[in-house]
């Protein structure tokens, strides 16, 4: 009996035990729920002990199947890992690169990976998206690209699979004339809500009225980090920004960094992660290419 079971009964009893009932599992299977009952049903018979229990106004996970959910999980993965590996043996090299690039990867590793990509694969094509918070990851899953390069979106979308590139330090910084120069450190967060604070935005619906690292109620958003860059340098206001970007800037005096309170929502930089979809992984160039943006 345990020998004739399917992928297709594990990933139902996957969908629902994460959904919390048949009826839920049909629509994110597209099935309709007696489909979903009696696949549940057949698998119940087939490993021999109920793996919910049907008494309450929910089916509930018994004993027996909490013990096997998470075996479930690993083989449904397994399997997923197993035709995403086919799938990428089958295409071979890609005719054409397409990677999203978050706006706070350090440039020089970027362009230094660029041109070392151009030596190794002369005959693909490299198209780059910069992008900031969910505008990185919209092209992945519109399917526009391979591969994705997220750090200043604190969160990876489900369907994915990750792997960490490398860490980028950022500061809050000000323009000397700005108040908050003067304002002995720590700076609070009541202090700092008082004056502006230049926040990046992005282009996608992904992230719509959601805020990463907000402190101040008072708030200039900007889709283009090199007009944040300027702005803080203008005195405007106040606002993180990657230490690669303002290096220069602090040692020539055109900005100042200034240490602010610890805040749950603010850390001392991005964990840089390439992301990609588990059912489509990069081919040869874009495994190529990942691994090259490790090399900081």
């Amino acid at each position: 009996m345990l020998d004739a079971m399917s992928m297709d009964q594990l990933r139902t009893f996957i969908a629902a035990a994460d959904e919390g009932s048949f009826s839920a599992a049909g629509r994110k299977l597209r099935r309709a729920q007696s489909v979903v009952s009696t696949t549940l049903a057949n698998l119940e018979q087939q490993v021999g002990f109920a793996l919910f229990d049907r008494t309450g106004r929910y089916p509930q996970l018994t004993e027996a199947g909490r013990a096997l959910l998470e075996q479930a999980r690993q083989a449904a993965a397994g399997m997923d890992a197993f035709k995403a590996k086919a799938r990428t043996l089958a295409e071979g090299l890609e005719p054409e690169l397409a990677v999203a690039v978050d706006v706070m990867f350090p440039i020089a590793t970027l362009t230094a990976a660029v041109q070392s990509f151009h030596r190794a694969f002369p005959g693909t094509p490299l198209r780059l998206y910069v992008e900031a918070l969910g505008a990185v990851v919209q092209p992945l899953v519109e399917g526009h690209c391979r591969v994705a390069i997220i750090g200043s979106l604190p969160e990876i979308p489900s369907g994915c699979a990750s792997e960490f590139l490398l860490s980028v330090a950022a500061v809050a910084v000000v323009a000397p004339g700005h108040p908050l120069a003067a304002v002995a450190t720590p700076v609070s967060q009541q202090e700092a809500g008082k004056h502006v604070q230049l926040v990046l935005t992005d282009r996608s619906s992904l992230t719509a009225g959601r805020n990463f690292g907000v402190m101040s109620p008072q708030t200039w958003r900007l889709a283009d980090l090199g007009a944040k860059h300027a702005f803080l340098r203008a005195g405007l206001g106040w606002g993180y920004m990657p230490l690669h970007m303002v290096d220069d800037d602090l040692r020539t005096g055109k900005l100042v960094r200034i240490a602010l309170e610890p805040h749950a929502a603010l850390g001392p930089g991005f964990s840089m992660h390439a992301i990609h979809m588990k059912d489509h992984p990069p081919g040869p160039a874009g495994r190529w290419f990942v691994n090259r943006l490790k090399l900081a």
